[in-house]
């Protein structure tokens, strides 16, 4: 029976081409627009790690003054800790693993001749990092807790910076020298290889740079980060901001009074959070107390993983305006698909009055016209699909900083032509009803 409603759907669509030819562009330039802003939106709000996002947070603190005005346009320089703090959170060994971090980017110096110097992106962090984050390793191993104390010399690259700077060679026990143009580079002796590990968006990045910045390619220890700064150390240059209130401006990485480290804690169950929080609010009580922190102990703050993204509100205002303005554009162009259908489908009174006089049941009408509007939705879909991809490529062309996030999964791919379908059938049921419910003995009069 279904072959024969098809069979009648076609021979129907194919009797009005230019009819059909609008409802298909009508639902596919709505689909296209809304499925363009739609996997904007998932791309922008996924989750970096679904599998560890449940256990990973990130603590914050408020060591500023108590007459501190935070700039609105300016950035908050709570969202980053001082070296003491992510110090004293690290020692204080409360979760199940943890790593203070910091991004930075560096003239890499490579030894093949073929090679010009080039500024590559990486991260100098503490030795949980690797295990916290699941990161696997292709060769090798990341740093151990002593390498962490002593600041040694030691890298550790990703798959593609590797291949680049080795070849088919193993790098492990090979050196990189990194080191500012005005500097003389130093090396680093290679100890592992992750693969190229880029999570999106970048989350545990410094939020005043942006969430979407290029992937990390070199790890380096904590601790090369303030000898770095030092008249001996390579000049590494840090990404992110530095905020200082008291007299040093920002410029002496250890001073209490700049923030700009990140932190992130593994807790593996709610008792774990709750008692890390509680130890948050202690250790700022504590700092009150030494006349170091002025502002409420309260303030102390600790944000899932999932839950720090929706505190930076990833998502800027114009893309949700977007979004809603190609929902509205797809909600106009379902009513002016009920309205072709039930004109198209009302024109056919005589047809479905002979039908019914011939034992045809109105749910057989119903159902008749049903696959109907299904077949426009799965053409409109396509061409929807189409116009999204077309969409997407346009946005990858912006210079804004998630623009090259914007492509379809499989998932996404499989939603445009299913909402396809389910749009036209939804805009087909009041024409189809009203169809069916034709009375077929005041029609059979006319005939």
């Amino acid at each position: 029976m279904f072959g024969y409603y098809l069979d009648l759907a076609l021979r129907s669509l194919k009797r009005t081409p230019v009819l059909t030819g609008l409802m298909v562009l009508a639902i596919g330039l709505g689909i296209g627009a809304s499925m363009t802003m739609l996997t904007v939106l998932h791309v922008m709000t996924q989750d970096p790690l679904p599998e560890r996002s449940a256990h990973l947070y990130t603590p914050h603190l408020d060591p500023l003054p108590i007459n501190f005005k935070t700039d609105p346009m300016g950035t908050n320089p709570n969202q980053n800790l001082t070296w003491q703090d992510a110090m004293a959170l690290l020692h204080a060994h409360r979760a199940t693993r943890q790593a203070a971090m910091a991004g930075t980017d560096s003239l890499l110096w490579p030894q093949r001749p073929d090679l010009q110097p080039f500024f590559v992106d990486g991260r100098f962090t503490t030795q949980d990092f690797f295990a916290m984050f699941d990161v696997p390793f292709l060769e090798g191993s990341g740093w151990t807790a002593e390498d962490d104390q002593a600041g040694a010399h030691v890298i550790v690259l990703t798959e593609s910076l590797a291949r680049k700077l080795f070849g088919s060679a193993n790098p492990i026990g090979q050196t990189v020298r990194l080191g500012a143009s005005y500097a003389v580079p130093q090396g680093f002796r290679v100890i592992g290889v992750t693969p190229d590990w880029a999570p999106d968006p970048l989350f545990y990045a410094d939020a005043s740079a942006s969430f979407y910045s290029d992937a990390d390619q070199f790890f380096l220890p904590l601790s090369l980060s303030v000898t770095s700064h030092s008249e001996t150390g390579p000049n590494f240059g840090l990404t992110g901001n530095i905020s200082g209130w008291g007299t040093s401006n920002g410029d002496k990485l250890r001073d209490p009074d700049t923030t700009w480290l990140q932190f992130w804690a593994q807790l593996d169950t709610p008792a774990q959070v709750r008692v890390y929080r509680k130890f948050l609010i202690d250790y700022s009580a504590e700092q009150k107390s030494l006349g170091r922190f002025q502002r409420p102990a309260t303030n102390a703050k600790l944000y899932s993983l999932m839950g720090w993204l929706k505190h930076e509100n990833l998502v800027p205002d114009d893309v949700r305006l977007q979004f809603w303005l190609a929902i509205g554009f797809l909600g106009v162009a379902m009513l002016n698909i009920v309205a072709l259908l039930l004109a198209k489908f009302l024109r056919r009174s005589g047809e479905i009055s002979v039908r019914r006089a011939l034992g045809a049941k109105r749910r057989d009408i119903f159902v008749q016209f049903g696959i109907e509007s299904a077949l426009i939705g799965v053409a409109g879909g396509l061409l929807g699909l189409g116009i999204a991809q077309l969409g997407l490529w346009s946005i990858r062309q912006r210079p804004d900083d998630y623009a090259h996030l914007a492509s379809m999964d499989p998932s996404m791919l499989i939603g445009t032509v299913a909402l396809a379908i389910v749009a036209s059938v939804l805009a087909g049921l009041l024409p189809a009803w009203r169809a069916c419910r034709v009375p077929p003995a005041l029609q059979l009069k006319t005939l």
